[in-house]
């Protein structure tokens, strides 16, 4: 008798990867736009929305790199995944998918502690020279890189905690 394999928490895990990408794009490009608007439009505290300006811009290009790169690939991901399983389940899971998301959590690891580093930065940015004129640029620098680094933490918190209820499937199958 032809026995059905369940795959449908495949295909859940890469949806909400490829709606995450779009959120992350979408962060991005916005992110990208104030920079743009900051560094040449504003003109009252200039030294201010100039140093706003600099991490949007770093960061707005990384994120909208990423996640341009995450949704155009997921697609395929999914269906090469998806078929692989159904041919050979438990020697694609054990030599190829598993180790794949081995280092997919191990990176997320080093992003949190990057993101962790944006957000410490920022706030001591921020104490050190919120109360001087003089240094507007790096407490503008500041506030921008710590909320940069708390909405990629954020997104970055629900993208390993899907990694990890994936994973978790994936080990049930060659259990």
């Amino acid at each position: 008798m032809f026995e059905q394999k369940d795959f449908s928490f495949i295909y859940r895990y890469f949806i909400a990867e490829k709606q995450e990408s779009v959120l992350f794009m979408a962060a991005g490009l916005i992110a990208i736009v104030l920079a743009i608007v900051f560094w040449f439009f504003i003109k009252g505290n200039p030294s201010f929305y100039k140093g706003v300006a600099v991490p949007l811009i770093i960061l707005g290009l990384l994120q909208t790199i990423v996640g341009f790169t995450i949704y155009t690939r997921t697609d395929n991901q999914k269906k090469d995944i998806a078929y692989n399983m159904g041919i050979e389940p438990v020697s694609f899971v054990k030599q190829t998918e598993l180790p794949r998301m081995k280092k997919v959590m191990n990176n997320f690891v080093v992003y949190r502690w990057m993101e962790i580093a944006f957000v410490i930065a920022g706030l001591v940015l921020i104490f050190l020279f919120r109360l001087n004129p003089d240094r507007s640029f790096w407490y503008g620098l500041g506030i921008a890189l710590a909320i940069q680094g708390v909405f990629m933490l954020g997104a970055d918190y629900f993208a390993e905690k899907r990694g990890k209820v994936y994973t978790e499937e994936l080990k049930k199958k060659v259990a």
